[in-house]
């Protein structure tokens, strides 16, 4: 039986998946195995960073292992109890990165020991994987969200336009600081965006699909069906231009984009998003300054070395890479701290890149692959199209994220200024990408019940 949600448009499945016809295995012991691997990772990490730099294992490794180990397992007791068919490789790959992430952070703090900001990254962490614990346990449908589309979205557009009332951080507005806590609202935004526009796209691919007039080889639909969704994602990036957030924006867009193009199966939409991707990222790489700035630091990165002011930001990062080499100079071995105050969050995978070498990068790039492919395997195997659409909007959130972070960082594209998943400094980014790994694990569980049941895919 099918419920109708509060807002127009917007149609609920039932709430409770149907069982399984027959026993499925529930692989619980492989994603145990696989965080027990994480954890030891991570702590040889640790270990290794400690006698790299001071001769010695660090005192803390024994309460760091046990910590990450602790929050590991109780996500993990989460899972087994409430998602035991879900994809056992997403709780473990969410583990590593995050644990890889306070390693390269804490080698990072003992170049700056006045900013320690590795003990905070732990109890974000803590946050995160608490969020994650939350959701796994009592979101016991992912199809209960599309039920909040509206909600999700008056939410997501009040937490991108508080930050306007606040005073800029590095040129952006994209803080809210009070009494010395500060948290990005935009990250916890994306969210609630990819919810909305995976509720209301789900709600309206036929429409969007086959009504309309035909534009070229377009099929345009019609301004009743398209226009309330054209209309949040242009307040939401117009919100983000005016506090110079560009990255969050770009993201934002190419999120309409794909979602788009999931849900009406057609690939012009895709040639229309890049078109005006390009033509909006022109218009405001000369009319906005502070964009312009990043644009000729881009073109030019060794023209403050010509100058005679020593290397610019990106230019340490690419010097940090070219060090590297194919093996990297060992963690703790290396000197990307010398790239300045956003070594620790937007530049973090030049330290990645200097210590673990070309090999260290491609493992952690398999590691974000991985990551989403596992995300789209749940979406494509899942029946409901609000849960097809939900797995790919977050699933791509990731990969737009790392690609755009990763290009800017190696100067394939212009700096955008935002957080690598898990690994960097912030937060507001790690609790958010928990949740992330949280809803990714729901709708993997549904696929696979789903799949097993008697009644059979549906279209």
């Amino acid at each position: 039986m099918n419920k109708t949600g509060p807002g127009p448009g917007i149609t609920v499945a039932a709430a409770d998946a149907p069982p399984p016809a027959a026993r499925l295995p529930r692989r619980r012991g492989v994603e145990l195995a696989l965080i027990v691997l994480a954890v030891l990772l991570s702590v040889f990490g640790y270990c290794n960073v400690g006698l790299a730099v001071r001769g010695s294992v660090p005192p803390g490794a024994a309460g760091y292992g046990a910590g990450l180990g602790v929050l590991a397992l109780l996500a993990h007791a989460a899972v087994r109890l409430r998602a035991p068919y879900a994809d056992p490789l997403l709780l473990p790959i969410g583990v590593l990165l995050n644990g890889l992430g306070l390693v390269l952070i804490y080698r990072l703090d003992l170049e700056t020991p006045r900013d320690a900001a590795a003990p905070t990254q732990l109890v974000w962490s803590t946050l995160g994987v608490g969020l994650f614990t939350v959701v796994v346990l009592l979101l016991r449908d992912h199809r209960v969200l599309q039920r909040y589309a509206y909600v999700s979205v008056a939410a997501a557009l009040v937490l991108l336009t508080l930050p306007i009332l606040f005073p800029a951080v590095n040129g952006a507005r994209i803080w809210l600081r009070i009494a010395g806590f500060s948290i990005q609202p935009g990250e916890f935004a994306k969210v609630l965006l990819a919810v909305f526009f995976a509720a209301y796209l789900a709600a309206n691919r036929g429409a969007l699909a086959y009504a309309g007039r035909r534009v070229w080889r377009l099929k345009v639909p019609t301004g009743r069906v398209l226009g309330p969704i054209v209309a949040v994602w242009l307040v939401s990036v117009g919100v983000l231009v005016l506090e110079r957030d560009l990255g969050t924006s770009l993201l934002f867009f190419g999120l309409f984009v794909v979602l788009l193009y999931v849900a009406t199966g057609r690939t012009g939409w895709i040639a229309v998003g890049l078109l005006l991707a390009a033509l909006g990222a022109v218009a405001v790489g000369w009319l906005e300054p502070h964009v312009h700035s990043r644009v000729e630091d881009w073109l030019h990165p060794f023209a403050s070395i010509e100058a005679g002011r020593g290397p610019n930001q990106l230019a340490q990062s690419l010097f940090a890479f070219a060090a590297g080499g194919v093996t990297g100079t060992g963690l703790g071995l290396g000197h990307s701290v010398l790239i300045g105050f956003a070594t620790k969050s937007d530049f973090i995978l030049a330290t990645a890149g200097e210590e673990l070498g070309f090999l260290g990068l491609t493992a952690l790039f398999l590691l974000y692959g991985l990551l989403v492919e596992r995300g789209l395997r749940a979406g494509l195997a899942v029946r409901d199209p609000f849960g097809r659409l939900l797995a790919v909007g977050l699933s791509s959130l990731v990969a737009l994220q790392v690609f755009v972070i990763a290009g800017g960082v190696m100067g394939l594209i212009p700096l955008t200024g935002m957080a690598m998943p898990f690994l960097a400094q912030g937060g507001s980014s790690v609790v958010t990408n928990w949740a992330i790994v949280a809803l990714l694990i729901r709708i993997s569980h549904a696929a696979r019940v789903q799949g097993a049941s008697p009644q059979g895919p549906r279209p």
